[in-house]
């Protein structure tokens, strides 16, 4: 088993690899969400003894897919620091649907658009489009960039890309992360996602 220091950053970096909102992950890990919102507002601090043993045990636990992930956001780049983790959001269309995948977490489901892990040297369009095809078996293109943000959940640098559909049936092609796939009339997006935690420019290009 892999020795793993703790610190905010990686503490930030299992979150993102276990896809978990600050809720889920405090809660995954029996500790108060101002400890995890501190991780990523201090990503030097060191956590408690009792709370890295925590920590221990979710990394202990963990897929081997989620592993896979962590391995990659911890990865230092050219032996500096790693750079910031930025993820790749594609926001698929198909005439009035838009594609969402739910996301499994600790004891909840969470629906999302597809994502994922923008490795350093990659494009974001790229993987935009690969993650999709990787996750549902959807094909897609990028239409136009949508903007980024730092997630407010997440900390993530995360950017936005308007997809659209070319070919292949939505299904879960990744059942150990995703619950379900499926393609949701564009009017009923917010029944999914809370309108408030929705990147404007989404609705803007949904509309």
């Amino acid at each position: 088993m892999d020795v793993v220091t703790w610190t905010g950053s990686t503490a930030c970096a299992l979150q993102q690899a276990l896809r978990m909102t600050n809720d889920a992950f405090a809660d995954h890990l029996g500790v108060g969400v101002r400890t995890v919102a501190s991780w990523h507002s201090t990503p030097s601090i060191v956590p408690r003894t009792e709370i890295q043993a925590a920590l221990d045990t979710a990394y202990e636990r963990a897929t081997d897919s989620v592993r896979r992930r962590f391995a990659i956001l911890t990865r230092p780049a050219g032996g500096v620091e790693a750079q910031a983790l930025r993820v790749a959001i594609a926001v698929v269309i198909k005439g009035d649907d838009v594609l969402l995948v739910c996301r499994r977490g600790s004891d909840s489901l969470t629906w999302q658009f597809p994502a994922g892990v923008v490795k350093p040297g990659a494009s974001p369009t790229v993987v935009a489009v690969e993650e999709t095809h990787a996750e549902t078996g959807v094909r897609c293109t990028v239409r136009e960039p949508l903007g980024s943000r730092i997630h407010p959940t997440t900390g993530v640098v995360a950017e936005y890309m308007a997809c659209d559909y070319l070919m292949g049936e939505a299904s879960n092609r990744d059942p150990l992360e995703n619950a379900d796939v499926v393609w949701v009339p564009r009017k009923q997006l917010t029944r999914f996602i809370p309108e408030q935690s929705i990147y404007p420019p989404i609705l803007e290009a949904l509309a």
